[in-house]
């Protein structure tokens, strides 16, 4: 029984709770020893891992590269826009729990249209989906607000609990809804941590690696397919809905193509073969383009090129990178 207990398994699992007991910590501490734009920054940046969280489910353990993912970051932006200015809903609660459902029925419809491909032809639906959306968009003006977009009001938290007007209400929102963002973020990555270690978890890996043993086993492919598209499009529309009341406002601009570029780049980025890759990526990857865009009129270049490098140099990303190192590192140790 003891040495049950203490297996490589269980010592493995009790290293991995401490890391992120220590880190979650540090998340906690930071805002202490940085500034608001820092902290801001921040905020992105955990709101940007949830995205690309839900985006690996795809990419990471299904083997499906989505192209799309844009559409269901618009989706999660666009519905708190919307039940701010035409329901005169102010309640960050209320934009969650009605937001994530409108999202889950359009990611499970878009889901039954794209699984039944894979391949180019998946990511090119996607693809068209998306841009179906961002056409609407600027198209309906009178209902989106176009190119102008629709603002959101700094919403309440916690049941109007913290609500946020008068001096300093900014500084004060950015530091209470940080906190806010990462409660969410750490519930995220513990559902997304048992979805993929559980029984459907591995299924899905089976069918990434091999798809045509994995029928063979019985497990239903189109039908696992769909709801890891399913998750991973609400994990997405989470991430939209949390970035418009820090942004402020949603334009068209998040349901383009390139928006669906950036959330591929943040799994390459990271390593989308490893748990931890996508979070690394969101943060990793806000930071440089928030100081590529204040660095050079040039940063969509300087973003291709760290791209083409990435994939030259490090092609597990940062994550899967260091990784080995550490592997190799061990080994010598060893001898």
């Amino acid at each position: 029984m003891m040495g049950r207990m203490d297996s490589p398994l269980n010592r493995s699992k009790a290293r991995l709770a401490v890391i992120a007991a220590l880190v979650l910590l540090a998340l906690i501490l930071l805002p202490s020893f940085i500034g608001v734009y820092q902290t801001q920054l921040l905020t992105y940046g955990l709101i940007a891992a949830i995205a690309a969280l839900g985006f690996n489910l795809l990419l990471g353990y299904t083997g499906l590269l989505s192209f799309g993912h844009s559409a269901f970051f618009g989706i999660g932006a666009y519905s708190v826009a919307f039940l701010a200015r035409y329901l005169g809903i102010h309640s960050m609660e209320l934009y969650i729990l009605l937001g994530l459902p409108v999202s889950a029925l359009l990611s499970a419809l878009f889901g039954y249209i794209c699984v039944r491909h894979t391949r180019i032809f998946f990511g090119i639906l996607t693809l068209a989906l998306s841009q179906v959306l961002y056409s609407l968009a600027y198209k309906l003006f009178w209902v989106t607000g176009g190119s102008d977009g629709l603002r959101v009001p700094q919403p309440t938290l916690l049941g109007g609990l913290f609500s946020f007007t008068g001096k300093d209400a900014f500084v004060r929102f950015v530091d209470g809804y940080y906190y806010y963002v990462l409660a969410v973020f750490a519930i995220c990555v513990v559902v997304m941590w048992v979805i993929v270690h559980s029984p459907f978890g591995k299924a899905l890996q089976a069918i990434r690696d091999n798809e045509v043993r994995a029928a063979f086993l019985g497990i239903s492919i189109r039908r696992f397919r769909w709801i890891a598209f399913l998750i991973s499009g609400t994990f997405t529309s989470l991430a939209g809905i949390l970035w418009v009341p820090l942004n402020g406002l949603t334009t068209p601009e998040v349901l383009y193509w390139p928006f669906s570029g950036e959330i591929v780049f943040t799994a390459l980025l990271g390593g989308f073969r490893n748990f931890t890759g996508p979070i690394v990526g969101g943060i990793v990857f806000t930071y440089l383009k928030t100081y590529a865009v204040a660095t050079t009129e040039y940063w969509q270049l300087l973003l291709g090129t760290v791209l083409v490098l990435l994939v030259l140099l490090l092609p597990t990303g940062l994550v899967g990178g260091l990784s080995g190192l550490m592997r190799k590192f061990n080994a010598k140790e060893k001898r």
